[in-house]
């Protein structure tokens, strides 16, 4: 009788552990999901995600395998690096590495890690890793890489989703209602990276502006993470493979909306001090300041019409930055009608940006108001010596 308790004891505890761990020794092989944490460089400011694959199939002759693939790679060494980056036509690839090389990188630049182990059956772990072989092959490892929908954290989703048979649903883990834009800020302002975040909201467009769906809130790296634990059905243990600290940052006095508005400041105080250096100082600075805002507008056209960018498209900074400012600097010293006729429409312009700044599709960066403001003024007053 004691027998026969025993052994329904050890099935009931059977039935309650995840079909996975057993099918563990079916499939020899363990895949996890590995979440970097954010660096201090550009590129590495969101974080990043990769898989991890280890085969414990290992017999006499052979030793367990741990590897980790990663969709986030590109060749720095293309003759055509810049041009194909600029132009939005560079080619990510997958790339695959030893475990613990990947994991010395990281340690090296003080990013965490942490793994989760997922709760996948061994034909869909067996399914992932011949996909991933076959995808690293040469002729089919490249991809066209798009920050929002298509990059080395959603290429691992897609993955796994398309291989698990029972499809996961996976829930919101950000606020119902918030933007690309908005979470894209999230980890600059985490950071202080103010710069960083007026040249983005500079170049991104309208598009950047859109609500993101459950789906598209994961091309964020700790989104995805997120997402996987919200499943309560995709991850099996969680772990911390490399601990980290956030490092204590600081907001600069030196960021864009002190900057620019004590330029702004200057430069009324120099054009009311009647001052004959002042005033040879205010003209070259005309100069300089439409010049260089006509450069941007340049640019961004550039941007929206000649590169595979979609997320630069539809940019309202436009209003402020009209290409036009590159010509009209060389001819600005004139004293043509159509010049002085010039100056007006664009502060008509500006001024009907300030009444519409906060109801606009896309949302501008605050500092900007400051420049916004400078152009108002200089143009008003070019406007106004004009004879």
């Amino acid at each position: 009788m004691k027998k026969l308790t025993l052994r329904f004891l050890f099935i009931c505890i059977l039935a309650h552990q995840p079909i996975s761990i057993f099918a563990q020794d079916s499939s020899h092989l363990r895949i996890s999901l590995l979440t970097c944490t954010p660096g201090d460089l550009m590129y590495s400011t969101y974080g990043h995600s990769a898989l991890r694959v280890i085969d414990s199939g290992a017999t006499a002759n052979t030793q367990v395998k741990d590897i980790v693939f990663n969709y986030g790679t590109f060749d720095f060494e293309d003759p055509a690096f810049l041009a194909k980056f600029v132009r939005g036509k560079l080619r990510y690839f997958v790339s695959a590495d030893q475990f613990v090389d990947f994991k010395a990188e990281y340690q090296y630049y003080n990013r965490g890690i942490i793994e989760q182990v997922l709760n996948l059956t061994g034909a869909e772990k067996t399914a992932i890793k011949n996909f991933l072989l076959n995808n690293i092959k040469e002729e089919n490892k490249y991809y066209q890489y798009d920050f929002l929908f298509d990059n080395c954290t959603t290429r691992l989703r897609d993955i796994i989703v398309q291989q698990r048979q029972i499809k996961p649903v996976f829930k919101n883990v950000m606020p119902a209602g918030t933007r690309f834009r908005q979470a894209i800020h999230f980890y600059l302002d985490k950071r202080f990276k103010d710069w960083d975040k007026l040249g983005i909201d500079i170049l991104l467009g309208a598009p950047v502006d859109a609500v993101m769906t459950t789906e598209q809130q994961q091309f964020l790296p700790d989104n995805l993470m997120m997402a996987f634990d919200s499943t309560n059905q995709l991850v099996l243990s969680t772990a911390s493979l490399y601990p980290y600290q956030t490092p204590v940052v600081s907001r600069s006095w030196f960021n864009p909306l002190v900057v620019f508005s004590l330029l702004l400041l200057l430069i009324v105080l120099l054009d009311f001090s009647k001052n004959k250096k002042a005033a040879g100082f205010i003209k070259a600075f005309d100069r300089t300041l439409f010049f260089c805002t006509g450069a941007l507008g340049i640019l961004l056209l550039f941007m929206w019409f000649g590169t595979d960018h979609a997320m630069c498209k539809n940019n309202y900074n436009l209003l402020w930055a009209f290409p036009t400012h590159v010509f009209i600097a060389f001819v600005m010293g004139g004293s043509k009608r159509w010049i002085k006729k010039y100056f007006f429409f664009t502060a008509i312009m500006l001024l009907l940006l300030l009444a519409a700044w906060f109801f606009l599709p896309q949302q501008l960066n605050l500092s900007l108001l400051a420049i916004v403001l400078l152009l108002l003024y200089r143009s008003l007053r070019k406007y106004q010596t004009i004879q």
